[in-house]
């Protein structure tokens, strides 16, 4: 399973996300973001995407989301009061709805969690390579 939380600002179901804090390497944030977003403590195995939040369609402020394949380690599931309207462990065929992206990142991610070897996905070069609106 994986565990997901609801945004509170958009209702949209995603993996806990957050800004990067100075001071903190992209695996500490995300350690940091699942516990305060969802309660669990993790452990961080490995990056698995690199994703364009402005491509994907999921943002309009351009950053870059990391995704990262974490294992649970304790905690208990408790959703952040201003951050989550929920969270939960979903397995495959049970995704809630309205999700964000699962077709770019969730192939990735549920690979990862059956223990698959998996290549960090990220936006591959476009040809020619992309200059810019003009």
């Amino acid at each position: 399973q994986i565990l997901l939380v609801q945004r509170s600002d958009s209702g949209i179901w995603l993996y806990p996300t957050g800004w990067a804090d100075v001071g903190y390497s992209p695996a500490e944030v995300a350690m940091k973001e699942v516990l305060e977003e969802t309660g669990i403590e993790c452990e961080v195995l490995r990056l698995i995407a690199v994703i364009d939040g402005l491509r994907m369609g999921f943002t309009r402020v351009p950053l870059y989301s990391l995704v990262f394949h974490c294992k649970a380690t304790g905690g208990a599931l408790q959703r952040h009061p201003l951050e989550t309207a929920d969270v939960g462990w979903f397995s495959p065929d049970d995704m809630p709805f309205p999700i964000v992206g699962l077709d770019r990142w969730g192939p990735a991610a549920f690979a990862a969690i059956r223990g698959e070897p998996v290549d960090v996905q990220f936006d591959k070069p476009r040809a020619p390579v992309w200059r810019g609106d003009d």
